[in-house]
C-alpha cells in the first residue's frame, strides 16, 4: 500500500510587510509610516483553516487584505496556487481573483444597499464570466440554496434581510466564482451569539463540500477553537506563535498566548474557580512607534534584558510548532546542556 502524498501548501505567504506612511505639514512630507504588518511568514495548506487570533488593531484584517491584493504589499510575497499574486499586473490580477474571495466583517456595509440580492450575487459573474443572464440566474438560485436562503427572495433588497441573512448574502457572492481560497475577516463579530453558530456550521458545511481553504481571522479565541486547525497568534504587526490548535490551546509557549488564553472562560465552575488569569499591564505600544526589541518585551510579565535589544525569530522549534520568543531560545539551550551533559556520563560510565 503507497503512502499517501502530503498536503502541499495552497497559500505561502513570505515576508510579507504592509506599512501605511505618516504624512504631516503644508507639504505633506513622509514623517513615518505604520507597521501594520511588519514581515509575515506562513502556510496555508489545502483544504485547511487557518485561524488569525490577536487583540483588535493587531494587523489581521490587514494581513488578509493584503494577501488577496485589495491592498498593495509594502514588501514580500503571496502565492496563491503556485502564482505571485502580490507581483501580478492589474490585468493578471483580474484574472487571478476568481480562485480567491473574502467574506467580510461588516455584512450591512459590505453589500450595496441600492442592488437587490440576485444581482449583488451575480455581479462576480457578470465582472468574470462570459455566462448569459438565464445561466447567471440560475447559478445565483443554486448559490442562495447552497447558504440557506430562499430563492424566492433574489428580489429583495439587503435591509429586508436580518444580519445573518446578510452575512449568508455575502457568503454566497464570495462562491460565486468557485474560488480555492477564501478569507473570512471576522464574519460573525456583528452577528447575534445565536445566529453565530449557524454561520460557523454554514462554513464548515461548505469547506467539505466544496474543499474550500480558509484564513479565519477572529478575536473569538473559543469559535476559532471550534473552527481551525491550525492557529496563528498575532501581536503589533507579527505573529509571535503558529501551532496545531489543539497544541497551542493546551500548552501555549509564547507570553502573550497564555495570556490571551487565560482570558477565555472556561465552562466547568470548578476549573474556572481555581484558574489564573493573566492580567498585561499598560498598553498596546503604536505601530507607528514599535518598542526595540521584541514588540512584546513592554507588556511581557517574563521579560529578560535581552528582549528590550534584540527582536526574536520565528523559527520552528518544535516540528508545526513556531514562536517567537527568546525564552524558547533559553529552553532549546538548557535541553542541549542537559544532553550534552547525559551524553558524557553515559560516555563516562561506558569507559
Amino acid at each position: 500500500m503507497s503512502e499517501m502524498a502530503p498536503i502541499k501548501p495552497l497559500v505561502e505567504v513570505r515576508d510579507l510587510t504592509m506599512h501605511f506612511d505618516i504624512h504631516a505639514g503644508i507639504l505633506r512630507r513622509k514623517v513615518g509610516a505604520v507597521k501594520a504588518v511588519d514581515g509575515l511568514s506562513f502556510d496555508i495548506m489545502q483544504g485547511e483553516t487557518l485561524g488569525l487570533v490577536g487583540e483588535s488593531g493587531c494587523g489581521k484584517s490587514t494581513t488578509g487584505r493584503a494577501i488577496l491584493r485589495l491592498y498593495d504589499p509594502t514588501a514580500g510575497s503571496v502565492r496563491i496556487g503556485g502564482v505571485d499574486v502580490a507581483s501580478l499586473g492589474s490585468a493578471e490580477l483580474r484574472r487571478a481573483r476568481p480562485q480567491m474571495q473574502m467574506i467580510f466583517q461588516d455584512p450591512q456595509a459590505s453589500l450595496n444597499p441600492r442592488m437587490t440580492v440576485g444581482s449583488i450575487i451575480a455581479e462576480p459573474l457578470r465582472e468574470h464570466s462570459d455566462m448569459d443572464r438565464d445561466a447567471r440566474d440560475v447559478r445565483v438560485r443554486e448559490l442562495m440554496d447552497a447558504v440557506g436562503l430562499n430563492r424566492a427572495f433574489a428580489s429583495r433588497y439587503p435591509h429586508e434581510f436580518s444580519g445573518g441573512q446578510r452575512q449568508r448574502i455575502g457568503i454566497a457572492r464570495a462562491l460565486a466564482l468557485n474560488p480555492r481560497f477564501i478569507v473570512c475577516d471576522e464574519p460573525i463579530a456583528a452577528l447575534d451569539v445565536s445566529i453565530q453558530a449557524q454561520v460557523v456550521n454554514l462554513l464548515e458545511d461548505l469547506q467539505r463540500d466544496l474543499g474550500l481553504t480558509y484564513l479565519f481571522i477572529s478575536h473569538d479565541l473559543s469559535m476559532v477553537r471550534h473552527l481551525a486547525n491550525r492557529v496563528a497568534v498575532m501581536y503589533l504587526g507579527k505573529i509571535v506563535e503558529l501551532a496545531p490548535r489543539d497544541a497551542l490551546y493546551s500548552d501555549p509557549r509564547h507570553p502573550y498566548t497564555e495570556a490571551l488564553l487565560s482570558a477565555v472562560p472556561v465552562a466547568d465552575p470548578v476549573v474556572e474557580a481555581t484558574r489564573q488569569q493573566i492580567i498585561l499591564e499598560g498598553d498596546v505600544p503604536s505601530p507607528a512607534n514599535p518598542p526595540k526589541g521584541c514588540n512584546f518585551c513592554t507588556r511581557c510579565p517574563k521579560v529578560m534584558p535581552v528582549c528590550h535589544e534584540v527582536s526574536p525569530a520565528f523559527v520552528e522549534h518544535m516540528p508545526g510548532r513556531f514562536v517567537a520568543c527568546h525564552l524558547m531560545d533559553e529552553e532549546q539551550d538548557a535541553s542541549i546542556l542537559r544532553e550534552n551533559k547525559n551524553d558524557n556520563v553515559q560516555q563516562g560510565e561506558t569507559q
